[in-house]
């Protein structure tokens, strides 16, 4: 067994790690940290984590590398930046979920995150940790910066369709709806009840952080000059997350190509699936679990290629996506400890 620790383990992301770790066939959950809950245990800041008697205690890095050889990175953005460092030298591998190893650029991240990235020499050595698309460089990375939840459904809509140069246009546009525990756990007027039960709201029109990353793995993929118009939306929801987007293709493609490009695209990927035509993904069937569903639609009039992604936005969006990662890195099974069925109800 592999020890590993979660670093920001009593939010939502830093929850599901544990759920999905305790189960893990090859990994040893050992350290949990939290500030904010440090000296409860799992099980009573969680009840349906009961049997977990593990107890949070707080962030030490030289503790964590005398117990571990895995840090999941489940903090806000900054932290990780400030921790990861030293948990590297120390010889862990990280596998962070913030955003402060994702952009490529540190400039471009003091621009959309308002603050200096310290540590900007590891931007050359992180992975972008997407499977479905960039597999081949995960295997023994050290430092995996795990994708948004946005950016991982709409980067799996639109990657066939670029990668196949049927895309006509950069202009690329986004409509994504989140449930609440995107948010996390920190209480906030906006992730109030009776503000979020029975409404929808777009929030961070034109602004949010996650547009430069969607536009940076649009690029990666090949996508010329990529111009993202990108709108989230909050839905009365506790998971989820749908991702519709928009692409501009050669007006001479059919439907049937398109479904056939994306079959073969995601053909062999264990946590994707490609609906029929004329069906769509929902939300509630991938709840739990860390699959993606697509689904494709083509407006011949408009020569608009649409394509709709479901994940669960707690786990293929951020902490069953990190446990794929860590496997791929380490050389395990891709879908260790990920493959039970999400409910069905």
């Amino acid at each position: 067994m592999i020890p590993v620790a979660i670093i920001g383990a009593a939010g939502y992301a830093g929850a599901e790690l544990t759920r999905l770790l305790l189960a893990h066939p090859c990994f040893d959950l050992v350290t949990v940290t939290s500030s904010q809950d440090a000296g409860r245990r799992v099980s009573d800041v969680y009840p349906a984590l009961i049997g977990c008697d593990l107890m949070y205690i707080e962030h030490d890095a030289a503790a964590i590398a005398a117990s571990a050889r895995i840090a999941f990175l489940a903090v806000p953005h900054t932290a990780a930046m400030a921790m990861a460092p030293a948990l590297l030298e120390a010889g862990l591998t990280v596998i962070d979920a913030s955003a402060d190893f994702r952009l490529h650029d540190p400039e471009l991240f003091a621009a959309w995150y308002a603050t200096p990235h310290t540590a900007p020499e590891l931007l050359d050595v992180s992975v972008y940790g997407l499977p479905e698309l960039w597999r081949e460089a995960l295997p023994g990375a050290r430092l995996v910066a795990c994708p948004g939840c946005y950016p991982t459904a709409t980067l799996l809509a639109a990657a066939p369709a670029v990668r196949a140069e049927v895309t006509i246009s950069g202009r690329v546009i986004v409509d994504a709806i989140s449930g609440v525990s995107g948010a996390g756990r920190s209480l906030s007027e906006a992730t109030h009840f009776v503000n979020v039960t029975e409404s929808v709201t777009a929030y961070h029109v034109g602004v949010h952080r996650h547009t430069p990353e969607i536009v940076q793995g649009l690029s990666d993929l090949g996508m010329a000059n990529p111009s993202v118009v990108f709108t989230p939306h909050l839905a009365p929801l506790g998971r989820g997350l749908l991702s519709t987007v928009y692409l501009e293709v050669d007006p001479g493609l059919l439907a049937e190509e398109v479904y056939q490009l994306y079959a073969r695209a995601y053909a062999g990927q264990p946590f994707i699936r490609v609906c029929a035509p004329g069906t769509q993904p929902a939300t509630a069937h991938v709840r739990g679990s860390n699959r993606a569903h697509l689904g494709i639609a083509l407006d011949e009039p408009s020569h608009t290629l649409i394509v709709t992604c479901a994940i669960d936005n707690l786990v293929k969006g951020t902490s069953g996506q990190a446990i794929q990662c860590a496997n791929i890195a380490l050389g395990l099974p891709e879908t260790s400890g990920l493959t039970v069925p999400g409910p069905v109800v």
